[in-house]
């Protein structure tokens, strides 16, 4: 079971009560080992700044969330590449383990799926070439399909893990997934994949709980132990297929623990991260 050591706090689970400052000094208080930025929370603090913080305090970067969102101007454009560049270079600042990436789902009026896999496609590998100059592991984050249409249009481990061996066949470790229990936990072919990504490929994990009744799918995770997915189950095969990274407690709940006080939230998630994980 997790102690808190081997936990990392994603900065979304607190991300309405705290600033990055702030999430660095709960990190420490409750002995938590890593922390895992949105890029809002590390530019409001400033780039730098952020990373020295974050260095001073001894916590691993689990992961920078995020890149991606290669659809989102319709095509590919200069803007959105340029903005991927950026997303590598604050992971690089601040020491990350990977650059997550959430791809993007349906440009714009479109109902053409493969037409914007080709695009998420043609992204990764031009931002992964970009990050191989700068040593900087990019990790696909597939997505519930729920979120194929706006959020993201890779939807399964073995998706993600396809467009990896297309890019990177040699398995470098230059390009990997990030797996969310919260997306995958559904998945039949999970267990394959996850021996499938091995070591080389499972480059992040992140936990949270499926709720049911989930009344917003997207702002309503659960603490870890509140819903009905097999956490432990599937950190077992993940730690038996090699990775040995923190355990990213990722959570978006803006009726119950975006409310609740952010101290709480940690000594919980510690709590829960030793029993229910």
């Amino acid at each position: 079971m997790p102690s808190a050591a081997e936990l990392s706090l994603n900065t979304a689970t607190v991300r309405v009560q705290w600033n990055l400052r702030q999430c660095v000094e709960g990190c420490v208080r409750h002995g938590i080992g890593g922390i895992a930025p949105w890029r809002d929370k590390l530019q409001e603090a400033g780039v730098e700044e952020g990373a020295r913080m974050i260095k001073d305090a001894g916590l691993t970067v689990s992961g920078l969330c995020r890149g991606g969102m290669f659809t989102a101007d319709r095509s590919l454009t200069d803007a959105v590449l340029d903005d991927n560049k950026r997303a590598v270079d604050e992971a690089v600042a601040i020491g990350a383990v990977c650059l997550v990436m959430v791809v993007g789902g349906l440009p714009e009026g479109s109902k053409d799926i493969a037409g914007a896999r080709s695009i998420v496609t043609e992204g990764l590998a031009r931002t992964l070439d970009y990050a191989r100059t700068v040593d900087m592991p990019i990790a696909i984050e597939p997505l519930h399909p729920m979120y194929a249409a706006d959020r993201a249009c890779v939807n399964t481990m073995a998706q993600a893990l396809d467009i990896c061996d297309q890019l990177d066949p040699h398995r470098t470790g230059a390009m990997g997934v990030a797996c969310d229990v919260y997306h995958v936990w559904w998945d039949p072919d999970l267990s394959t994949q996850i021996k499938r990504a091995g070591k080389e490929q499972m480059l992040a994990f992140h936990i949270c709980d499926w709720l049911v009744p989930t009344n917003d799918l997207l702002l309503d995770r659960g603490m870890m132990g509140d819903g009905i997915i097999n956490i432990k189950g599937i950190r077992e095969q993940i730690e038996a297929a090699g990775f040995s990274g923190l355990n990213e407690v990722e959570i978006f709940s803006t009726e119950n623990w975006w409310k609740r006080d952010a101290d709480e939230v940690l000594s919980v998630m510690v709590e829960r991260g030793a029993s229910a994980s």
